[in-house]
């Protein structure tokens, strides 16, 4: 220790220094302003769609990339007009400060530089002493070996105070003059140019006299440097003074409050189209109008690129109509909802990529039970048999249902997880086969997240005939998101063919609007849409997908009370239509040949033609459609020669047996078939000369095997009928009814027949 004291006096100097530097070096706060900012939301070009307050209640923008070079002429002149020449203070500004505060015995001249108030209002304005002006003298100094003057005066724009709760150029242009600071005028720069001054005092709409003084004087300096000419200096100090604060942009509220709540982001240049959004505003406010008559009050719409995945338009929910609470604040785009009918395209498009259907292979839709669940179509009815194409674009629910428990509930639910669907994240036995119905619930975005990825995926593999690792993704707002994985592979989840066989059946179905005619309209446009409606008309969804755009709707209420006529065909599907109207479309999806190949069908089934297959065409159908089975509806028949009866080599002289093919279906199948098929051939009776397998014709439609039947009772506590019901391939068979072997009585006509049970 007695040597260390000696050490240090002999060297106090050199260490003083170097005290003094490492505090030079370290004094200036850090951060620089620890105030909270504003979020602030861009579109793809710059322009402003929202912001929302900071946390301190007011209008503070984060730091612009450059300062208008109007509003720079005007700040220099009116503050610092040698800012540029000055290393942070300038010595004659605080002379002449110091001899007029000298005089008049007060502090009436500060002599700052803009680079001191910088410093100034980094600290919060602290009281004004001569210890405080050192201070802020040093800081300066030490904030120019840190920025560049350029970045001083940026600092000085975003923070400096206009007035209320106005911080910054950016937001005093929108809040005083409702334009972008690069959008002043001479007169509205020099207006803001000498708020900061005084912003107590000069306050926009009072103190009138004052403020014009002030920006005529500084319009009177700019004349005299030849900043500006005399033309623009006589229009300038006509402009009239900012009176009323204008609302900031808010055109896209519900992406704005995503942002700053989730992303935590002050200034966010999206991938939103400006005009795009401003034009699907006004579509929702339209439709919202019509449907707020019905107590419909909530809408959201989103559209993506196809390709990039990027958001051009962000609509969460409808403006306020009424001033009740309707949920409007909610953002319809993000919350979960059910999904009515919207994963159908996914579960077929998977179907055919296991070979369990073709394109148009025929499908059951009858009655069917499933562990007690009885789906049921939405109208109400069965085809027996409908083509597969037929019944994704009608959203049959009873040949979807059956599609899955083929295909594979956990199955189907671990593909949803692979493609990004993140909502649907309990075990797969919660939703149960009613997943496919509206079961489960997803969120908008991934809605229209799927079906681009959908399309991007076709898209891709017609370009490169081979697959992106990553083009499944959720859609994305941000230009700064890193682009998609670029790497191939040969195969792909669902696969280009199978998507397309999907959409090319979603694009057929009749709109809403033109009907099967929109083809022959010159707006009409190829889109693949699907639409959903939830359990108790709740949510109605409909989702467009095109080579260049995506499109999604929701419309419900977030109160989740249903409506009558709430869905996706009636509600959503129009307003989809009318977004499409204002997106360009040159083309449709091509069809991807490298992974089709061809095959003979059955003209009749939809499946791959058997040697019973009387009609036969030659079509495209997906690469794994070998592993679909052949035709199981045809078969040969042998009947007598005028054809009226079936025989067979036991009745019948051999000689004169006529076979044929015939298309013919399980009873069950042809009994509701033949209803909506009136060309639909019934198997003839059998001679009756002739023995037959009756029984092998015959399907119970109800009940079914083991089920358990309630019988009802009437208000007098008695029991009522129950209706059976069965079905035979030969039509007008007699068919004789029992019960515990016991004959009830038999019917011809009418396969129905009504008893009273004892319980």
């Amino acid at each position: 220790m007695n040597k260390i004291f000696p050490l240090i006096w002999k060297y106090k100097t050199y260490i003083l220094v170097l005290t003094a530097l490492v505090w030079f070096y370290f004094c200036l706060p850090n951060p620089l302003f620890k105030k909270p900012y504003s979020t602030v939301v861009y579109d793809e070009q710059g322009k402003l769609l929202g912001a929302k307050i900071a946390k301190d209640g007011q209008w503070r923008f984060p730091v612009p990339d450059s300062v208008p070079n109007k509003f720079e002429k005007c700040i220099l002149y009116f503050e610092d007009e040698y800012f540029y020449y000055h290393p942070g203070t300038n010595p004659v500004s605080i002379a002449k400060a110091l001899i007029s505060n000298i005089q008049k015995k007060k502090i009436t001249r500060g002599g700052s530089t803009i680079t001191m108030q910088v410093i100034r209002l980094a600290l919060d304005n602290p009281k004004r002493t001569y210890w405080q002006k050192i201070k802020e003298l040093i800081y300066a100094l030490r904030l120019e070996f840190k920025y560049s003057k350029k970045e001083i005066l940026k600092l000085y724009s975003a923070n400096a105070p206009f007035g209320g709760n106005v911080v910054g150029i950016e937001a005093a242009s929108w809040r005083y003059f409702g334009c972008p600071p690069q959008n002043l005028s001479w007169g509205e720069a020099a207006t803001l140019a000498v708020l900061p001054n005084a912003p107590a005092l000069i306050y926009p709409g009072k103190n009138q006299h004052l403020l014009r003084k002030k920006r005529n004087k500084l319009l009177q300096k700019l004349l005299q440097n030849h900043i500006i000419d005399s033309l623009t200096y006589s229009s300038a100090i006509e402009e009239p003074l900012p009176q009323k604060p204008f609302a900031l942009p808010n055109f896209c509220y519900h992406l704005t409050e995503n942002i700053a709540q989730k992303y935590k982001v002050k200034k966010a240049k999206t991938t939103i189209s400006y005009q795009l959004q401003l034009k699907i505003n006004n579509i929702v406010a339209e439709y919202h109008q019509k449907l707020h008559g019905n107590n419909i009050h909530n809408i959201a719409v989103m559209v993506m690129e196809t390709n990039s995945g990027q958001i051009k338009a962000y609509v969460g929910n409808t403006p306020n109509l009424d001033g009740k609470d309707h949920g409007n604040a909610i953002n319809m785009i993000e919350t979960p909802r059910s999904t009515g009918s919207i994963l159908k395209p996914l579960l077929y498009a998977l179907a055919m990529k296991d070979g369990l259907i073709l394109p148009k292979s025929l499908m059951k839709d009858i009655p069917t039970s499933i562990a007690g669940f009885h789906p049921k179509n939405f109208d109400k009815t069965y085809y027996g048999a409908v083509p597969a194409d037929y019944a994704l674009a009608q959203s049959l629910n009873i040949p979807a249902v059956r599609l899955l428990q083929k295909y594979g509930l956990h199955i189907f639910k671990d593909k949803l997880n692979r493609l990004q669907i993140k909502s649907i994240n309990k075990e797969a036995n919660h939703y149960g086969l009613t997943l496919i119905l509206g079961g489960a619930e997803i969120t908008l975005s991934e809605a229209v997240g799927l079906f681009g990825s959908m399309g991007r995926t076709l898209n891709t593999f017609n370009r490169y005939n081979a697959y992106k690792k990553d083009d499944y993704f959720m859609p994305k707002f941000f230009n700064s998101e890193k682009p998609a994985d670029k790497e191939f592979i040969d195969d792909d989840i669902i696969g280009a063919e199978n998507i397309w066989f999907v959409f090319e059946a979603l694009a057929k179905k009749d709109r809403p609007v033109e009907g099967g005619d929109w083809m022959i309209y010159d707006s009409g446009k190829k889109i693949a849409w699907k639409t959903g409606t939830s359990f108790g008309h709740r949510d109605a969804w409909c989702i467009g997908v095109t080579p260049n755009y995506v499109v999604g709707v929701w419309v419900g209420n977030t109160t989740n009370e249903g409506r009558k006529g709430l869905t996706g065909t009636q509600v959503a599907a129009p307003i989809m239509f009318d977004v499409f109207k204002l997106l360009p479309e040159k083309k449709w999806f091509t069809e991807p040949t490298q992974a089709t190949q061809m095959a003979d069908i059955c003209l009749e089934s939809g499946f791959l033609a058997s040697q019973n297959c009387k009609n036969k065409i030659k079509t495209s159908i997906p690469k794994n459609g070998y592993l679909s089975p052949p035709c199981p509806y045809h078969q040969i028949i042998h009947l007598d020669k005028t054809k009226k009866y079936q025989v067979n080599s036991s009745c019948y002289n051999v000689n004169e047996i006529v076979t044929e093919k015939r298309f013919v279906l399980p009873p069950i199948m042809a009994y509701y078939y033949r209803k909506k098929n009136p060309q639909y051939e019934p198997l003839p009776p059998f001679s009756p000369e002739c023995n037959s397998n009756a029984t092998a014709s015959i399907g119970i439609i109800f009940p079914k095997n083991n089920a358990k039947i309630f019988i009802p009772k009437d208000f007098n506590n008695n029991y009522q009928k129950v209706v059976f019901k069965a079905s035979h391939v030969i039509e007008n068979s007699e068919l004789f009814w029992h019960i515990d072997n016991e004959f009830i009585q038999s019917t011809t006509i009418n396969p129905e027949i009504e008893l009273y049970l004892l319980k």
